[in-house]
Order: structure tokens, then sequence, then C-alpha cells
């Protein structure tokens, strides 16, 4: 892997329980890089997700996210693969038992953060980059899809983690929303972070250009030209 290449993905088949979603995937993504990931659903977005993340085993081709390598991931590799990830998905996964504060304190802890007060120290912290130091008492049932968006943001920032993966973060949201969500995005990524966002919000990513790859006929492609637009010549 390239001295700057923090995501790398080499002849990599991803499959979703027996089924190959994707084939001989060729993935390189630099440190600092804002990527969309793009394509129809059930094209293998998600599924390319959970690959990086741990999730789904990669059983064939090469992987290799923030220094870990995906085949073989070791058991003692998962926990500090996760450290080094900050994971939005689209469905929130907030724990509806307990307050904003509460959630975010359940992941530090569960990472080995053992001081009380870093911990409200940095929660706190997270909560007021992405404007919800108002409501970390409330229970997430009681915030909009836009609000707990911004909760799974400040969750996924707690481990300072520098890469970013966001699972459809504004598919349940109304359009003003999620160009407030993309913003988030952006400003981690301006920030150094390296964000690799799944969507298929055409609208959206047409406003807001990035390198763009598409999941097309079990392939993932790079449909970015040189002005920064899709090609979709690249498609046919």
């Amino acid at each position: 892997m390239a001295a700057n290449t923090i995501i790398e993905l080499k002849d990599a088949d991803i499959f979703q329980r027996e089924e190959l979603i994707l084939g001989s995937v060729e993935m390189h993504v630099e440190e600092g890089e804002f990527v969309y990931i793009i394509g129809r659903v059930g094209t293998g977005k998600s599924s390319l997700i959970k690959t990086l993340n741990g999730e789904i085993p990669l059983v064939t081709g090469t992987g290799n996210v923030a220094g870990y390598n995906l085949n073989p991931l070791r058991p003692r590799d998962f926990p500090m693969l996760r450290r080094k990830l900050g994971v939005i998905f689209q469905d929130f996964r907030l724990l509806n038992d307990r307050s904003v504060m509460a959630n975010l304190e359940f992941v530090l802890k569960a990472t080995g953060w053992k001081q009380q007060k870093q911990i409200i120290d940095r929660v706190s912290h997270v909560l007021e980059q992405v404007g919800m130091e108002k409501q970390m008492m409330k229970m997430p049932h009681r915030l909009s899809g836009g609000e707990q968006q911004r909760v799974v943001i400040a969750r996924a920032m707690l481990n300072d983690p520098p890469v970013i993966l966001a699972d459809e973060p504004t598919g349940n949201l109304d359009p003003e929303t999620s160009e407030h969500i993309l913003g988030l995005l952006q400003e981690l990524n301006r920030a150094g972070k390296t964000v690799l966002m799944a969507t298929h919000d055409y609208t959206l990513i047409s406003k807001h250009k990035a390198r763009t790859l598409v999941c097309e006929g079990k392939r993932l492609i790079d449909a970015t030209a040189s002005d920064g637009h899709l090609d979709f010549s690249q498609l046919l």
C-alpha cells in the first residue's frame, strides 16, 4: 500500500451471504480524500462499506484499511480497526433506552475510556461540533431525523478516527437537512478526515462534486472525469 493510501482493495470479491455483489474490486483511496460511492439499491454500496469496516468478511482478494489487513482480519485487530473508523448509518442505530449523552458515553466506555470527566468532556465537545450540545439529555425518540443523524456523526467522531464511512447518511432526510448533513461531512474532510459516502442522492452530489465510484453490474467503476463531473461513458 502506497505511503498516502489509507484504503485499498485488490482483486476483491464482495459477497452478501452467498451472493457475489461486486467482483474483482480495485479500490484506492488516499488520505484526506472525499469519495462518493453511488449506485442503485442492491448494487453493493452498503456491502462495500460493511466490508471496509469488517462487518462482512473479505474472503477473496486483499484489503487494507487504516493500516489493518482485511484478509485475514484477526480477532485482536477488529476492535482496533473500529477505533480507526467512524461509521455513520442510515438507520442511526442509537440506543433508545438512554439519552444522547448516555449513548455516546456507552461508546467511549466500550472502546476503553475510563475517566468519567474525560468522557463527559469528549462527549460535550463532539456534540458541540455538530450543534447538538443543547439536546444531550434528550432521548433519541424526541429528536428529528436530522438531529438523530447529527448525533450519529458525533458518535462517529468520538475517537477522532482518520476515516469516516457514511452509509446513505441522508437517505431518510429532507433536502434541506441533507445539505446540512453533507456540510458536516465536508467540514470533517476539510479537517483532514478521509470520507467515503455511499448515496443514491444524485441531486446532492451534482451540487457538491467529489471523486465518484459507481457500483454497477457487479463492478466498481471510477466515473469521475477530469473536470470533476460524472463520466457516464464509463458505465456503458
